[in-house]
């Protein structure tokens, strides 16, 4: 029997920025089967239309299927595969940790090194706010979970293709 290797793909898809449209989207993947292991959503250059990035390990055959019942709902303008060489991904993770001041600043330097930011401080807590590659997140996330995570939040990846091309040519 035949092994389907799965990879992970990057999806950007325009759709119409309306009432119902992630429904949609999402009811697609659920009605199939298929995971979305990422999903982020906002408004575009254009008030009108949302863009929805999706990250889903497949096959290449689920892949063209995915693209085509995308493509096939009347509210998506466009979808566009993005090509791991030509593509600029980021993420915002928002991470509480325990931080009692003997190990404050530890938990800084560590966050300094990852060009985190400090964005909330209480006696006994510190916010930190990173961007990046999922990578980089997770590397922080590994460095600072000793300490105790409290809280976490995490947005997802967004992803746009490098240089001038633009997914509504």
């Amino acid at each position: 029997m035949e092994q389907k290797i799965l990879t992970e793909k990057t999806i950007s898809v325009v759709v119409d920025n309306t009432t119902g449209v992630l429904a949609r989207v999402s009811n697609l993947f659920s009605r199939r089967g298929y995971n979305i292991e990422s999903l982020a959503v906002g408004i575009t250059e254009d008030p009108a239309l949302s863009r929805i990035t999706l990250i889903v390990r497949c096959d290449s055959r689920m892949l063209e299927q995915i693209c085509a019942q995308l493509e096939k709902l009347v509210c998506v303008h466009k979808v566009k595969v993005l090509s791991d060489s030509s593509k600029v991904m980021r993420e915002l993770v928002m991470i509480k940790v325990s931080a009692p001041p003997a190990k404050r600043s530890e938990i800084i330097e560590i966050a300094n090194i990852f060009r985190a930011r400090v964005i909330d401080l209480t006696p006994t807590t510190l916010t930190l706010e990173v961007t990046g590659e999922d990578g980089k997140t997770t590397a922080l996330l590994d460095m600072i979970r000793d300490y105790g995570i409290i809280e976490l939040a995490r947005t997802g990846l967004v992803a746009l293709d490098r240089g001038s091309s633009n997914i509504n040519e």
